[in-house]
């Protein structure tokens, strides 16, 4: 087995190497605005460090956020296109679920990522393997009742600490966590999700109401 997991759903585009058993080569870098720009050279630069060929690869797993539109949609197009490409599977992990994963907290938990617009993509978690609730979208004032006591991790929660005044590492996303999850769940036989978006609401480019559309007769 050798797993190619990236994931473009939060400021960090990353990428990762594992052969069923460990993780055998990482990158991260974190950059919003640059997910198109960083995603390929990455994955050139892991496979050489690893001595690995792209045509070595078995499956793919991508994180499938929520996050925001444009980010998420590089890492997801990518992955189909290496998918289908290499004639390998491509599955997905939840982003949320990664973060769980990598902080290996004892639980009950909560992870928040940074939705923009002053809200949070969240999950709330029982354990690091463990998700208890589906991925939302709120304001993190609509949300402080239930997650109170509760300790977060995430660039979100850090940037709302009246919601989350207990916040643990990592800060972002790591495919590193998302491959040894999903090598954990494809070991016990699990079915992992569909590399679809969990976009969870609108896209911020709209088109203008009242638009006047101009075609020849």
């Amino acid at each position: 087995m050798l797993l190619l997991a990236l994931d473009t759903a939060t400021p960090a585009v990353t990428v990762a190497l594992h052969d069923g058993t460990d993780v055998i080569a990482s990158s991260t870098q974190v950059d919003a605005r640059r997910h198109g720009e960083l995603l390929l050279p990455a994955v050139d630069r892991l496979l050489t460090e690893a001595g690995r060929t792209l045509d070595a690869v078995t499956a793919i797993v991508v994180g499938i956020g929520p996050g925001p539109y444009t980010g998420l949609r590089v890492g997801l197009m990518t992955a189909d296109t290496f998918g289908l490409a290499l004639g390998v599977p491509v599955h997905g992990v939840c982003t949320l679920d990664g973060l769980a994963h990598a902080a290996d907290l004892p639980g009950p938990f909560v992870v928040a990522t940074d939705a923009r617009r002053k809200e949070v993509y969240w999950a709330r978690y029982d354990d690091s393997r463990t998700r208890v609730t589906d991925p939302a979208v709120d304001r993190p004032a609509d949300i402080a009742e239930r997650v109170a006591g509760l300790p977060a991790v995430g660039a979100g929660a850090l940037l709302y600490p009246d919601t989350f005044p207990a916040v643990h590492e990592p800060a972002h996303v790591s495919a590193a966590a998302l491959a040894s999850l999903a090598a954990e769940r494809l070991a016990r036989g699990e079915e992992l999700p569909a590399p679809r978006p969990l976009y969870l609401r609108r896209p911020d480019a709209q088109v203008p109401k009242n638009y006047k559309v101009v075609t020849p007769k």
